[in-house]
């Protein structure tokens, strides 16, 4: 992939926690560009039996992701942020079934790997901590890396007409996303602004992981990884 994410964000009185968590992981969103499945998916050769097994380790993944997104419900302090982590819990239920089933003939038959285990286990972790904040930081990368990979891929392509993975594309690269996306950000940074400096350090360790787990997930799909034993 061509224009890394690799960006910095100028320091100045607008400065946000999203903003510093974001520059933090530019060495780790680079690597994200450099994958070779995100290149082979942005030209379409990704081999169809590597993007169905990821999307087959997604579906089970998405499906304790949405568990954590209604804990993040359960523990919202405010009716609007509940109202948020609900109502994306409910999305991401809708894109396993419609997204995932259109590629995936039978999604029960997959075994988690252990990069999916690892990761729904250690978001899971956290949700049952009782930290809210630190539990909206870890939940935000899964938002916000596939916003921005799914955006530029989708602005790079141009005419999706063709292309064999169009619909997950479009899926991550739309603005309805994008929105959604925002707003998660505005959640967090919130939820940073009233938080005293050692929950706001354990926030930025999860948002790390959540990103450095992104990574793992799409170089394990890659990988067509399989537990060893």
């Amino acid at each position: 992939m061509t224009t890394p994410a690799t960006e910095t964000v100028s320091a100045g009185a607008g400065r946000t926690f999203t903003d510093e968590a974001w520059e933090r992981a530019a060495a780790i969103r680079a690597a994200v560009d450099e994958l070779p499945f995100l290149r082979e998916l942005e030209a379409g050769t990704l081999p169809h039996e590597v993007f169905t097994g990821y999307l087959a380790q997604d579906a089970l993944y998405l499906a304790e992701y949405g568990r954590s997104l209604a804990a993040c419900a359960v523990q919202a302090p405010r009716p609007d942020h509940l109202l948020f982590w609900s109502t994306s819990a409910a999305r991401t239920v809708e894109v396993e079934r419609v997204l995932h089933g259109a590629h995936v003939a039978d999604l029960t038959a997959a075994e988690p790997s252990p990069t999916t285990t690892a990761y729904t286990s250690y978001v899971l972790a956290l949700a049952s901590s009782g930290s809210y904040p630190v539990l909206v930081a870890a939940v935000l990368p899964c938002f916000w890396i596939y916003d921005d990979v799914g955006t530029r891929l989708k602005e790079r392509i141009g005419d999706l007409s063709a292309h064999p993975y169009a619909d997950w594309i479009g899926t991550y690269g739309d603005p309805d996303f994008a929105a959604s996306t925002a707003q998660a950000r505005a959640i967090v940074d919130e939820v940073a602004a009233q938080s005293d400096p050692g929950t706001v350090a354990r926030m930025h360790e999860s948002f790390r992981r959540g990103v450095q787990f992104e990574w793992m997930f799409w170089d394990a799909a890659y990988r067509r990884e399989a537990w060893p034993v």
